[in-house]
C-alpha cells in the first residue's frame, strides 16, 4: 500500500467540488456526536478530519475552545471561510489524522465525523486520537455501518475506481468489535450508539443533482470515461430506488451509522 500516494489523492479529492451540500446532510450526526461526548463550556476540543467543521461548530456552540484539522488544504480553506461567515472562532490547521501536530494530552475531547475513518492506517489513527487526549478525556468517532445505504453507495464507487487491494475499508469503523480491537489498551471504557441519518430529496433527480458536485462525485467524473461515469450514476440511482422508504412521495432514505465514545485510560 503506497500510503503517500493514497494521501495525495485524498488531498486532491476532498479539495475538489462543492462540499457544503454534503456537509449540510451530515451535520445532524456531528451534533449527535457532540452530545454523546458531553462537550461543554471550558473544554478544549479537537475535530479530526473535520471537513468544513460540523463537529467543530457544534462544540464551539457549546462554549468549547476548538481546533479543527484536515488533511486537505482545500477543506481547511473552506472551514476558515465558513468560520468567518458564521462568526465562530475556530482554529484551523492542516494536519494528518495519522500524525497530528499537537502535544500529548492537550485536548479534553478529540472527535471525528465520517473523516478519520478513511485514513489508510486505522491503528495509527486510534493511537493519535488518544495521544492528544488527556487522561480521562473522550475520544469520539462516527462511521457508516457495513449494511447501511451509505456503505452500499461507496461500494459502487469502489467498483468503478478500486482502491489498493490492502486498503482498509472505512465501514470497518462501523463494526463494534473492530473498534474495540483498535482501541484496546487505549480506552478505559467504550460505549456505542447507533443512529439513522435521513437522506431526503424531492425526487431522485434532485438527490442526484445534490450529490453531483460533491468531492467524491467530482473526482469520479474527472477520472472515469463518460460512459463509465454514467453507468456508475445509474447504479447509484437504482440503489437509491431500492432503499427509498417513501416510494409514492419524496425520496427518504435512512442511512445507519455507529457512534463510538471512548474514555481514555487515566
Amino acid at each position: 500500500m503506497d500510503v503517500a500516494q493514497i494521501k495525495e489523492r485524498q488531498r486532491a479529492v476532498w479539495g475538489a467540488g462543492d462540499y457544503r451540500e454534503l456537509s449540510r446532510m451530515l451535520e445532524p450526526v456531528a451534533i449527535a456526536l457532540c452530545n454523546a461526548c458531553a462537550v461543554s463550556a471550558g473544554q478544549e476540543v479537537l475535530d479530526v478530519a473535520a471537513g468544513d467543521g460540523n463537529f467543530a461548530f457544534a462544540a464551539a456552540r457549546e462554549g468549547a475552545a476548538v481546533v479543527a484539522s484536515d488533511l486537505s488544504p482545500g477543506m481547511v480553506e473552506r472551514g476558515r471561510a465558513r468560520s468567518r461567515e458564521e462568526g465562530v472562532e475556530i482554529e484551523w490547521v492542516e494536519a494528518d489524522a495519522e500524525d497530528l501536530p499537537f502535544d500529548d494530552a492537550r485536548f479534553d475531547c478529540a472527535g471525528s465525523v465520517f473523516g478519520a475513518m478513511i485514513a489508510p492506517r486505522p491503528e495509527l489513527v486510534a493511537k493519535e486520537l488518544f495521544r492528544v487526549t488527556r487522561p480521562g478525556g473522550t475520544v469520539g468517532m462516527t462511521a457508516w455501518t457495513p449494511d447501511s445505504f451509505a456503505s452500499a453507495l461507496f461500494d459502487i464507487g469502489r467498483r468503478y475506481a478500486p482502491p489498493p487491494p490492502d486498503m482498509p475499508l472505512a465501514k470497518e469503523w462501523g463494526i463494534e468489535e473492530v473498534v474495540r480491537d483498535r482501541f484496546e489498551g487505549l480506552a478505559a471504557t467504550i460505549d456505542f450508539r447507533r443512529g439513522m441519518l435521513p437522506w431526503a430529496a424531492d425526487s431522485f433527480e434532485s438527490l442526484g443533482a445534490r450529490l453531483e458536485g460533491t468531492p467524491p462525485q467530482t473526482a469520479a467524473k474527472a477520472g472515469l470515461p463518460p460512459d463509465r461515469y454514467e453507468a456508475m450514476q445509474a447504479e447509484q440511482l437504482e440503489l437509491a430506488r431500492e432503499w427509498n422508504a417513501a416510494p409514492d412521495g419524496p425520496v427518504r432514505i435512512e442511512a445507519e451509522y455507529l457512534i463510538s465514545i471512548a474514555r481514555k485510560s487515566g
